[in-house]
């Protein structure tokens, strides 16, 4: 299966963005006058967006939108204090830097800009699609079709690489192909995939360099 061009998902996927979510939740709650929760914690209420997050992160009694906007400002305070990209994906990225690749979030967009820009990954994107671009956001296939749109690239030779199930549902309403990145974030929801990684190092042996058109 020769594979031309690659999506990939932001958090838990390219990056570990674990430890400044954990911070930003545990300051909100703070101002709050509730006791801090655990990495592990935040860990498994991440991956299905921000109002999701905070229902889960907050006593329901806390959950609002001006707590979101406060969160969210936080948040974007902290947003690379600890981030991190995973090991080994800066050495998956240069194997490819000669083929289309894109981010696909639904992260904020000017949160996915400064996290791709701060950590050095720009020069790898020829696109960041983030939320708030008048795109329905995964599962829904809006930005998977947007991308492919601004890569030029045929759909059956594109591989979505996400840890969500998000990720999966909206490579399959894409008609592209679905690598599920078991070190991240989400889970897969019980639905099959494509490929399947367990850690970026299994990334080079289901996509070799030498995979050209």
């Amino acid at each position: 299966m020769t594979i031309d061009a690659f999506l990939f998902d932001l958090d838990g996927t390219l990056v570990d963005s674990i430890p400044d979510l954990t911070k930003a939740i545990n300051l909100l709650r703070a101002e709050l006058d509730l006791a801090a929760i655990t990495s592990d914690q935040v860990r498994c209420y991440v991956g299905d967006g921000v109002g999701l997050l905070l229902q889960r992160a907050l006593p329901q009694e806390h959950v609002n939108l001006p707590r979101r906007k406060r969160f969210m400002e936080i948040y974007t305070e902290h947003l690379t204090d600890e981030t991190v990209i995973y090991p080994g994906i800066m050495n998956f990225l240069e194997m490819h830097r000669d083929k289309p690749m894109a981010v696909v979030t639904n992260k904020p967009q000017h949160l996915a800009d400064i996290i791709v820009d701060r950590l050095g990954l720009s020069s790898f994107f020829q696109s960041v699609i983030g939320a708030e671009l008048a795109l329905q956001r995964k599962p829904h296939p809006d930005m998977v079709h947007h991308a492919i749109a601004q890569l030029d690239c045929a759909a059956e030779r594109t591989v979505l690489l996400g840890d969500h199930h998000v990720d999966l549902r909206a490579a399959h309403a894409a008609n592209v192909k679905s690598c599920f990145c078991a070190w991240g974030l989400g889970h897969d929801d019980g639905l099959c995939a494509d490929f399947q990684a367990a850690t970026p190092a299994d990334l080079p042996g289901l996509f070799p360099a030498g995979d050209q058109p």
